[in-house]
């Protein structure tokens, strides 16, 4: 497949579920070391937009390239580009967590050997060797989760898109994953990462793509977006792009309904 410019692009998405739009045309882009944050609150259409830039969904309308060739036209080489770290661990509950690894690693075509050293350098640095035969329904959270995500480098894609990666991490990880993406992404990696954690975001992030109710209200650099909107945080520049109610004010509403006695 032909990657030699490496740029993820969307133009135009449109998604429908029985009829109904959840994504209005949305449109982005991201280039090789670059890290986009896709910020949006719960609904409004980034999971949807992950699995249609991962090929598992196709958009009713709108395109999707990379290296400037539709992803369509070669799914099956397109993800052999890719790393995904999907929002939850579907992963398999029979197979242990070195398995697990080695059906991803066989699927990518990689050769024995070289993948049994390579998994267990990652599951060893991620802190879970010990549990590397153990069934994977006996993982925690954060254990599948370091899987995925070792699962997704495995390969040593060229584009990673990570769906809320921190979900399930204890502090020391989310520092590491924190530090990872920085350092992939100066490799050249071309990186979507998804996230709630705004603090993380401000961290690692170089641009910002605010979606809600399936269209993008931003997309900037974070200091120009800040600029804009009059704010000093991320976090004050995304209510003030998404929240029509005042978030104190709402709590406030909260506190007192929850106070009512009879």
């Amino acid at each position: 497949m032909d990657t030699n410019l490496g740029v993820l692009e969307a133009h135009g998405l449109i998604k429908r579920f029985a009829g109904i739009k959840v994504l209005h045309g949305v449109s982005l882009e991201v280039a090789p070391g670059e890290v986009v944050a896709y910020l949006g609150p719960n609904g409004s259409g980034k999971t949807v937009t992950t699995r249609l830039l991962t090929g598992l969904l196709e958009p009713n309308e709108g395109t999707i390239t990379y290296g400037k060739r539709n992803i369509h036209a070669d799914l099956v080489g397109f993800r052999m580009e890719l790393g995904y770290v999907p929002e939850e661990p579907h992963l398999y509950p029979f197979l242990s967590g070195r398995e697990y690894l080695q059906l991803v690693g066989r699927l990518r075509g990689l050769e024995e050997s070289f993948l049994e050293q390579k998994l267990m350098d990652l599951l060893t640095l991620f802190g879970i060797a010990e549990a590397a035969d153990k069934s994977l329904s006996e993982y925690s959270k954060g254990m599948k989760q370091k899987v995925l995500i070792s699962a997704a480098l495995l390969h040593d894609p060229a584009l990673l898109i990570f769906d809320e990666p921190e979900s399930g991490l204890d502090v020391t990880s989310i520092h590491v994953l924190r530090h990872l993406v920085r350092l992939l992404a100066a490799r050249g990696k071309a990186i979507l990462y998804s996230s709630h954690v705004l603090e993380s975001v401000e961290k690692i992030c170089d641009r910002v793509i605010v979606i809600q109710h399936g269209r993008v209200l931003a997309d900037d650099r974070l200091g120009r977006l800040g600029a804009a909107t009059g704010t000093r945080s991320l976090a004050d520049t995304f209510a003030h792009l998404v929240f029509k109610d005042d978030p104190l004010a709402t709590a406030r509403a909260i506190v007192e309904v929850a106070g009512r006695r009879p």
